[in-house]
């Protein structure tokens, strides 16, 4: 059979037409994915100036990330100056102390990685702060924390001690061994370390860019605590024993934004493994669960849905959901049934709205760089409303009625130094 030669260059062309359109329709296909926004549009209305996001990774320290991220927003607030600090530097001061109190307590208190954003200001006051170059705690060749094992090290030594195998504490030997694990793992601390061509020690550093921890406070709304005055918050996490000021639900919000409105950034301890927290969508809300106020939020989405299928949307952020409104009984009753619990730790750095206008907050976390938001989530004025365990904040922030209220106190400039804690 011949064919001949032009039939063969139309078949040719005719293929490469179709090749040619089909990447066409994949690069276009591509580029619109590139291109599609998140379903929730935010506007930023206030930002405080902050530090970069961080990447706690696997080593379960929110508490210290949110924390140095909370005092190098309050060092470039205060001196002007944007520092990335060691937030191994802090771990490791808290392990040291929790583990003195594991003892000392007779392996009643906990022991855990866990902590609270307060917990990095008693570091920095007691034993200074260092550079995150400079002692980084990556020593064992990994790009990012990963703590398994260390946790797992320094719980096991722990019972060892307290088992009093050799007949009693050895309270001059454990201490020894504490920091050899320590040193093992997150690497030894430079005696001296050099910043911006000046040497400084941890100590004269923290001094430099000082920071006082009294001038600090936590404060959160319980129904069943005393008004305008201090309660022990009963978590796990607290081990440190902080005190919490506490005030009326809707004043206790007022001053987050009182706060965010004058430059400060608010340390925030909550609860994120509800279901209203999205890490893919990087939105946390408090959805309604009632079909017909859904309905009516968009009735051309859900017009041909039946009910269940509507009220299987409620989570999916597929779309913009209308919210509950979060009341003070709601708060405490969540908290009183372990809805909401100390899991996280997180920065807010300011106040946003969706494309309806609903409220948010903008909030750093330490997850590295991900999600729609570049590792930024923004959390819903009602979700802050319940899920709140407590707010960390420089007492300056409060409104002056809030001051008198609590009857805050300043100490004078002259008078600041390091103290021990």
């Amino acid at each position: 059979m011949c064919i001949k030669t032009s039939n063969i260059t139309t078949m040719k062309n005719f293929k490469h037409l179709i090749l040619l359109a089909t990447a066409m329709i994949f690069a276009i296909s591509s580029q619109a994915q590139k291109e599609e926004k998140p379903v929730y549009q935010f506007t930023d209305d206030v930002e405080v100036p902050h530090t970069i996001v961080q990447n706690q990774a696997k080593s379960g320290t929110c508490w210290c990330f949110a924390g140095t991220g909370f005092v190098e927003a309050e060092i470039l607030r205060k001196y002007d100056v944007k520092l990335n600090l060691s937030e191994m530097f802090s771990v490791r001061w808290a392990y040291t102390k929790k583990f003195d109190r594991f003892v000392q307590l007779h392996s009643a208190t906990n022991l855990s990685v866990g902590g609270e954003i307060c917990d990095v200001l008693y570091a920095v006051n007691d034993a200074g702060m260092i550079t995150d170059e400079a002692y980084s705690g990556l020593v064992l060749g990994d790009p990012n924390h990963n703590h398994s094992e260390i946790q797992k090290a320094i719980d096991g030594y722990a019972r060892v001690v307290t088992q009093k195998s050799y007949g009693r504490i050895l309270y001059e030997t454990y201490p020894k061994v504490l920091k050899g694990i320590l040193d093992a793992y997150l690497g030894e601390v430079p005696e001296e370390f050099e910043y911006d061509g000046v040497k400084y020690t941890p100590k004269s550093f923290a001094w430099k860019y000082r920071l006082i921890k009294d001038d600090y406070v936590q404060f959160s709304s319980f129904m069943d605590k005393d008004m305008y005055k201090p309660f022990l918050m009963l978590i796990p996490d607290n081990w440190t024993y902080t005190m919490t000021y506490n005030m009326g639900f809707d004043e206790m919000m007022a001053e987050v934004d009182n706060a965010l409105n004058n430059g400060y950034t608010v340390g925030w301890a909550q609860d994120v493994s509800d279901k209203g927290f999205s890490r893919k969508a990087g939105v946390a809300i408090v959805p309604e669960d009632d079909v017909n106020k859904i309905r009516e939020s968009n009735p051309k989405a859900f017009k041909k849905m039946t009910d269940e299928e509507v009220m299987e949307k409620q989570y999916s952020f597929e779309y913009v959901m209308p919210e509950k409104e979060v009341t003070e009984e709601m708060h405490q009753r969540a908290y009183n049934d372990w809805s909401t619990g100390d899991d996280h730790s997180m920065l807010i750095v300011g106040i946003a709205h969706d494309q309806n206008g609903t409220k948010y907050y903008k909030v750093k976390n330490s997850w590295g760089e991900t999600g729609p938001y570049n590792g930024y989530w923004y959390c819903s004025e009602q979700f802050v409303r319940l899920h709140t365990v407590f707010f960390t904040v420089n007492k300056e922030a409060f409104s002056e009625r809030m001051r008198n209220y609590l009857r805050i106190e300043f100490e004078q400039e002259e008078n600041e130094g390091l103290p021990v804690y």
